[in-house]
C-alpha cells in the first residue's frame, strides 16, 4: 500500500493511493462506524494492526464513495511533522564522500547528522530559495527509511522488522552554511528544506529495498544516477547503529545517503536557483517532484 497525508476540500485525511487514484480512508473509516488513526504518524505508532485496519477498510463495499482522482488533492508530506529531526546518513556512496573530498573521505564508521522538523515539505510544495542567507542551494536524492516498530539495541538480524516503509527525500543543502559553521545542523536545516514523500510504500511491497534505481533530475537533467545496492553501509547497520544506546521511535525517518552528481561536485559547481526544478524518482516508490522559489 502507499499511505498519504492529503488535503481535499480544506480537510486533511489518510489515504491509501490505487489506480492514479486516492482512498479516503478516514472517512472510510468513519462511514463504517469504524476508528482509525487521526494522522498517518499515529497509524504508524500503532504498528499492523493499522495496516490490518485499513486493507479491511479498502476492501469495503462503499470504499468506492470515498475515492479521488489524484489531481482532486493536495499531497502533503507523508509525515507533515516528525516527532523529532530526520536521521541523516552521510557519504553512504563512495563516488559521492570522493566528489566531496577524496578516497580519504569514504568513511570507516558510520556518519550521521540531521534536519530538523520544520524543514519538511511535501511533494510539489515550493522550496524557498532562502536567497537573503545562501547562494549555494543544492540537492541530493535519496531513499529514506520511516521505522514502524520502536527499539534500543537492535540487532541486525530483527532489524529489518522494524521497518513500516519507505520513501522519498530531497536533502537540499545549504552548502555556503555548511562550510561556513563546519557542521551540518543549520546548512541541512532551513524552512522548507526537506521535501519529502509523495508516499509511503509499505515494506510489503519492496522486496529488496537495497537494490533500487535512483534518479535525480534537474529542469530535465539527469545529474544522479544510481542503484542503492551502492550503498557503504546497508539498511541493517544503519538501524543498528542509530539504536545503540538510543531508542528509535515508530515514525523516525533515516535518509539513507546520497548518490555522486550533486551540484557542488559539478566542475565548476553549479547550484540551484529560484524557477529550477528537481525530479527524483526510486524504483517502486515514484517521483518526489518540487520547484525552487523566491
Amino acid at each position: 500500500m502507499k499511505f498519504v497525508t492529503a488535503v481535499r476540500e480544506e480537510e486533511r485525511f489518510i489515504g491509501v493511493v490505487k489506480n492514479e487514484a486516492v482512498i479516503n480512508v478516514s472517512a472510510l473509516a468513519a462511514s463504517d462506524g469504524k476508528k482509525v488513526a487521526r494522522t498517518l504518524l499515529e497509524g504508524i505508532q500503532q504498528g499492523e494492526a493499522f495496516t490490518s485496519a485499513v486493507h479491511h477498510l479498502m476492501n469495503t463495499a462503499n470504499a468506492s464513495e470515498y475515492t479521488y482522482q489524484l489531481e482532486e488533492v493536495q499531497l502533503l508530506a507523508p509525515i507533515p511533522r516528525p516527532s523529532k529531526n530526520v536521521f541523516c546518513i552521510g557519504k553512504n556512496y563512495r563516488d559521492h564522500a570522493i566528489e566531496m573530498g577524496s578516497e580519504a573521505d569514504v568513511p570507516e564508521n558510520i556518519m550521521v547528522f540531521s534536519k530538523a522538523p520544520t524543514a519538511i515539505i511535501g511533494h510539489e510544495e515550493g522550496i524557498p530559495s532562502h536567497s537573503n542567507i545562501t547562494n549555494q542551494l543544492d540537492y541530493e536524492g535519496e531513499l529514506a527509511v520511516v521505522i514502524g516498530k520502536t527499539g534500543t539495541g537492535i540487532n541486525e538480524a530483527e532489524a529489518m522488522d522494524h521497518v513500516f516503509g519507505y520513501t522519498i527525500i530531497n536533502d537540499i543543502t545549504a552548502r555556503d552554511l555548511q562550510q561556513k559553521h563546519k557542521q551540518f545542523l543549520l546548512g541541512k536545516s532551513l524552512n522548507g528544506t526537506c521535501p519529502m514523500g509523495p508516499w509511503i510504500v509499505h515494506h510489503s511491497e519492496i522486496s529488496n529495498p537495497e537494490n533500487l534505481m535512483i534518479e535525480t533530475k534537474v529542469n530535465g537533467e539527469v545529474r544522479q544516477k544510481g542503484n542503492t545496492s551502492d550503498f557503504i553501509f546497508d539498511i541493517r547497520t544503519m538501524i543498528t547503529e542509530l539504536s545503540k544506546g538510543m531508542t528509535l521511535e515508530a515514525g523516525d525517518i533515516i535518509a539513507t545517503g546520497t548518490l555522486a552528481g550533486v551540484g557542488k561536485g559539478m566542475k565548476p559547481p553549479v547550484f540551484l536557483k529560484a524557477g529550477d526544478t528537481i525530479e527524483i524518482t526510486v524504483e517502486g516508490i515514484g517521483t518526489l517532484r518540487n520547484e525552487i522559489v523566491e
